[in-house]
């Protein structure tokens, strides 16, 4: 257990990182001031969701991670997110997470590392496909096929994409400060 601990640790200290240090960021995705594609994804109880669901007041941060069963990058930036639920929901956000894992899967990571706020299981990486964001690297039968490139947007209540923010590769991640910092300077 304690190597797990200090693994995820090491991963964090990584992912805590201001972005500048470690990586440019990068645009993918639909653009800034587009309308983002339909959100096509269950919850971990297997229910389908939809942004106006997800959405506070003014809108949805969404994290698109890779796999919270396997991608400790994905895990820590997971964890890591619980601390921004609070001071997202209180700037008029909700905030979701979106992986091709099962909603089981889902269920599992959240039921173990207290997360509270949705994982959303796209197994068939159609939302991931609609918002351009499917890693190529990975061939069809390959346990990694369908995965996004990270990735978050922040979204208007009403779909409209107000920010995005990813960085090159998929161990660095943009750090939760970047997010509250981007969060707070929109209209």
């Amino acid at each position: 257990m304690r190597p797990l601990v200090f693994a995820l640790a090491a991963i964090a200290a990584v992912i805590l990182t201001p972005a500048a240090a470690l990586a440019a960021p990068i645009a993918i995705g639909p653009a800034v001031g587009a309308k983002a594609p339909a959100l096509v994804a269950t919850d971990a109880a297997g229910r389908p969701v939809a942004l106006q669901q997800l959405s506070g007041p003014r809108g949805l941060v969404l994290v698109f991670v890779r796999s919270a069963r396997w991608c400790p990058f994905c895990q820590a930036q997971l964890i890591d997110l619980r601390g921004a639920q609070d001071a997202l929901k209180a700037k008029g956000y909700g905030l979701a997470a979106l992986s091709y894992d099962s909603p089981e899967v889902l269920a599992q990571f959240a039921a173990r590392r207290d997360i509270g706020y949705p994982l959303l299981s796209d197994p068939k990486s159609a939302t991931i496909d609609a918002f351009g964001i499917r890693d190529p690297q990975y061939p069809a039968g390959h346990m990694a096929h369908g995965v996004p490139q990270p990735a978050i947007f922040i979204l208007s209540r009403d779909g409209v994409v107000q920010a995005s923010l990813a960085e090159e590769g998929y161990r660095t991640r943009p750090p939760t400060s970047v997010v509250l910092e981007t969060v707070s300077r929109l209209p």
